[in-house]
């Protein structure tokens, strides 16, 4: 067999099957790859120097990955295996991460390459080399997922988020918190799917009891995976997104909805910054958060920059649905004269909020601004200015 890809290709013939070989469903077979599988399984060892003709048969390989040249990667790569048999304990126990990396590359772009050859490669690789596994198991997965077979990759999550081998080593501890994490993000799609397939259904239908109910099982498997994720130190940032993005959805006021704005903040999309203000409101509609300063803050600051940016329609969809009942909820004078005596900064930055929200005329704006104080006559003079330039009573005046 001269070629790589002919072995991974050609059908398997009848002198084939006296063979011992790695077959897979649709008839393809692996003889290279059995090969080498009993060699390292029997712990048979070559006291030969493969030193250059691996070196150079590695450039060649990457070379012809370089150029795009996957078939005569794949005939270079048939050479290569010899590498599981150096004598240099060292190089053969790195070999099959190398094997992986350079494998799953050309079959993933071969012009005759196909799924099933691809899935049988990856099961074989993860039992060659068992510190491989985990990784393996992850990249095989992506691969699933970009071939858009949902199912399939959940399943090899599961089976890898469950692996064990010997003690728990700290790189195996990361690898499983990155399966945990997609297997989190998995479930968050289905949610996310499950709810637009809800969105669609009217109330009243009865399958929308029966869809809100399977939307709930999903988000509670995935605020699980992720839950427990984000306690792990470490830059998780797209998962702790999905998770809070699904608490926002059955408790808006929960914590982490302030480190959802402002993860929401730092995007570039403008519906994700829609949604930050969005967020911000949802908060402070529950009488818990009422006197988190964290969220008028974040609010005050957040309401000029989106008034500056030109986004009066956001504030004023956000508003119109509460303008009836935030004013006493909020910005009456009993909370007026209460937050100032107890908190005089939360009282400054709610004050902000409702001289932007309800213009100048707000009696929880007219209270904080009437008084004198040493350390904060600069601040609430400035507070003044900005309800003047952003107030969405009087915009311009």
């Amino acid at each position: 067999m001269s070629d790589f890809s002919e072995e991974l290709i050609r059908s398997k013939t009848e002198d084939d099957q006296e063979e011992s070989c790695v077959l897979s469903g649709t008839g393809m077979y692996f003889p290279w790859l059995q090969k080498h599988i009993d060699t390292v399984e029997t712990g048979g060892k070559k006291e030969k120097d493969f030193a250059q003709t691996t070196s150079a048969c590695l450039n060649r390989i990457q070379e012809a990955l370089l150029k795009h040249q996957w078939p005569q990667a794949a005939g270079y790569m048939h050479s290569y295996f010899q590498i599981l048999e150096d004598s240099d304990s060292h190089k053969r126990q790195a070999a099959p991460e190398i094997i992986w990396k350079l494998g799953s590359e050309i079959l993933f772009y071969h012009p005759k390459s196909n799924m099933e050859t691809f899935n049988t490669f990856a099961d074989r690789m993860k039992n060659m080399g068992v510190m491989n596994y985990l990784k393996i198991s992850l990249q095989h997965a992506l691969y699933l997922l970009h071939h858009g077979m949902l199912e399939d990759a959940n399943r090899n999550l599961s089976r890898a988020e469950t692996w064990r081998y010997g003690e728990k080593s700290s790189s195996q501890e990361v690898l499983i918190n990155l399966v945990q994490a997609y297997k989190g993000l998995l479930q968050y799609y289905t949610w996310s799917k499950k709810k637009m397939e809800l969105s669609n259904l009217d109330e009243d239908d009865y399958a929308y009891n029966t869809a809100s109910q399977t939307m709930l099982n999903h988000s509670w498997k995935t605020s699980v995976n992720l839950g427990a994720l984000i306690q792990t130190p470490g830059v998780w940032d797209p998962f702790v997104k999905s998770y809070v993005e699904i608490l926002y959805q059955i408790v808006p006021s929960h914590k982490l909805m302030l480190e959802f704005h402002r993860l929401l903040r730092k995007s570039e999309k403008k519906d994700h910054h829609k949604l930050g203000l969005e967020v911000l409101f949802g908060v402070l509609d529950f009488a818990g958060c009422t006197k988190n300063i964290t969220a008028w803050k974040y609010l005050a600051k957040y309401l000029r920059q989106t008034l500056m940016g030109n986004h009066l329609a956001w504030v004023q969809e956000e508003w119109n649905s509460r303008k009836t009942w935030w004013p006493s909820f909020h910005f009456s004078s009993f909370w007026a004269k209460s937050d100032w005596k107890e908190d005089k900064a939360l009282a400054c930055e709610k004050a902000l909020v409702a001289g932007i929200l309800l213009g100048k005329g707000c009696r929880y704006f007219r209270y904080i601004c009437k008084q004198d104080h040493p350390v904060l006559r600069k601040k609430i003079r400035r507070i003044r200015k900005s309800v003047k330039k952003h107030s969405i009573v009087n915009p311009g005046l």
